[in-house]
């Protein structure tokens, strides 16, 4: 500031500011120079990059201290630790560690950046000087720097560096969460299997004509389960409601049956079709929506297949008068071995056949028992036997039973005064939808009845009981972001210690006092014998100067050297 502009000036009678001589020197006493290892840190400190430096240490040092607690803890069970302190809470303490480290390097890196904003070829708005200062200190003033400067400056990335800091911590929240996962207990999970059939009274007897009464339940409840879920009731045991089975075999019943519909001839007039008749099985005359059952072997589909249980076809007609609504099915209902994978989840049973194994040939004589004995191909990793077998007795009762059970017929009086059927059985054959599934589930509810008999020679099979665990899951895609902030810092950092040596600017960071003693509208006098370039001379100099803040005569305001 010319001389002229600060005469006359004296506020309290102290000095008066016509009295100095230009060439009075600022310092009373000369700086000391840096002698002890303390002092010449303090210089690296003050001259240099080692503050920044250490911060980005301290940074890193924090990240890595969070990738491996991470590393520890992903997938493990949820640490036993005190209630105050969890895994996030950890990761939080480090992360506040390291966002202060590099948020400081950072800023530093931007205040440095201003002074290679003034180093270049043209002159710049000394309001820029603001715009720098604001972008150092948070997230809006990097946000005016970015919107005022040229998007090729290297500020450019410290200005981004401090915007995507706002979301540092969020995206760290979210790495570590806390799902259940079940895992195997000490508990017990069971399920029935039989390897053999030999129906008995309830003093354990044989029965030698009849079907025993539990079975009779059986075949009853899989015909009339209007929601064909009998697989859910296979007799289990899981303490925990989440069990698991390795697959096993077991003696069972399986069925198969034929759309044999094409088969029907029909005998039509004027008013509707009057008889219908499968070749060699049922038959119905007369108009009114009826059913016959008979048992049966028409269907080449089936004629392969020894149906060791019972094989029957029915003929189902809905409207007489509309030959379209006519069907019918021949299915046979055998012997088999199923293999099946098993596992209960929430209490619900889920039971999958993943092998079923039918021997064509099996039959049984006057004298002896049903014999099926799979390959072990075919059996499942819980097979205690490779034989199975259904006895004589409970052969010939079974097949006796079931062909009178599906032979039968019955129907619904077109005058609407009624309905009659031979047997509840055939009732339920007529009103089913799907016919297929309903047999399909009469063959299911059959073989949870021999799997859960008492001498189904087969003890239950073992399986495992699960319990349900809190563990701790990483989901690294998450920490991408923390980290690329990081790096990002790391690289700005690297870019402007570049910068200011190629440019050749001093590292003055953000002082203020490096403003006040190279700025040519300050009323201070700097003295040619002292140099004060580095920021370690400036602070010793700057404390041996005494300033005030004065007005001078244009009623402006200026700090005054005293």
């Amino acid at each position: 500031m010319p001389t002229n502009q600060t005469e006359g000036v004296d506020r309290d009678g102290s000095h008066e500011a016509d009295s100095m001589d230009p060439q009075t020197p600022l310092l009373k006493k000369a700086v000391p120079k840096a002698t002890t290892l303390l002092q010449k840190t303090s210089l690296l400190f003050q001259d240099w990059w080692l503050w920044e430096i250490t911060s980005s240490i301290i940074a890193i040092c924090a990240m890595t201290v969070i990738i491996v607690i991470l590393l520890l803890f992903d997938g493990s069970s949820l640490p036993d630790w005190p209630s105050v302190f969890t895994i996030n809470s950890v990761i939080s303490f480090f992360s506040v560690i390291a966002k202060l480290s590099f948020t400081a390097a950072v800023g530093a890196s931007i205040s440095q950046s201003k002074w290679h904003w003034y180093r270049q070829e043209k002159p710049r708005p000394l309001a820029d000087l603001q715009l720098f200062d604001d972008a150092s200190r948070g997230p809006w003033g990097a946000v005016a720097l970015l919107l005022s400067i040229n998007a090729r400056h290297l500020a450019v990335i410290g200005a981004t560096i401090t915007v995507s800091m706002l979301l540092f911590d969020p995206f760290l929240q979210q790495v570590v969460i806390y799902p259940d996962r079940l895992i195997p207990s000490k508990d017990t999970a069971t399920i029935v299997r039989a390897q053999k059939y030999e129906a008995r009274s309830e003093e354990g007897l044989p029965l030698s004509s009849v079907v025993d009464l539990s079975m009779k339940a059986a075949i009853y409840n899989g015909i009339f389960d209007v929601r064909d879920q009998a697989d859910v009731n296979v007799e289990h045991f899981c303490s925990t409601g989440n069990c698991t089975w390795n697959s096993f075999s077991s003696l069972a019943v399986c069925s198969e049956c034929a759309n044999i519909t094409s088969y029907v001839e029909k005998s039509c007039n004027a008013s509707g079709c009057y008889e219908l008749n499968l070749p060699g099985g049922p038959s119905i005359s007369g108009f009114g929506s009826q059913i016959n059952s008979s048992v049966t072997n028409i269907s080449a589909e089936l004629r392969a297949i020894e149906a060791s249980v019972v094989q029957f076809s029915s003929l189902i007609s809905k409207k007489m008068n509309d030959s379209d609504d006519t069907f019918a099915w021949e299915c046979a209902l055998s012997y088999c071995i199923n293999t099946y994978s098993t596992s209960v989840t929430d209490g619900i049973i889920n039971q999958t056949i993943t092998k079923s194994w039918l021997n064509n040939s099996a039959s049984y004589s006057e004298d002896s028992d049903l014999i099926l004995k799979p390959p072990l191909s075919n059996l499942g990793d819980k097979g205690n036997n490779t034989t199975f077998r259904v006895s004589r007795l409970a052969a010939q009762a079974m097949t006796s039973f079931m062909s009178s059970t599906f032979t039968g017929s019955g129907g619904i009086n077109v005058t609407g005064t009624g309905s009659a059927f031979s047997s509840d059985v055939i009732h339920a054959l007529y009103d089913t939808e799907n016919f297929s599934v309903r047999v399909s589930n009469l063959a299911t509810s059959m073989t949870n009845n021999i799997r859960q008999q008492n001498n189904s020679g087969s003890d239950p099979c073992s399986g495992l009981a699960m319990k349900t665990e809190t563990y701790v899951k990483v989901r690294w895609a998450w920490f991408a972001y923390p980290a690329a902030v990081l790096v990002l810092s790391l690289v700005y950092l690297a870019g402007t210690i570049i910068e200011s040596t190629q440019r050749d600017v001093d590292i003055w960071k953000s002082s203020n006092i490096a403003l006040l003693f190279h700025g040519k509208v300050m009323g201070l006098e700097k003295p040619k014998e002292i140099t004060v370039e580095a920021m370690s001379r400036m602070g010793p100099t700057a404390a041996a100067i005494e300033v005030e803040l004065v007005q001078t005569d244009g009623r402006g305001w200026m700090l005054v050297q005293k």
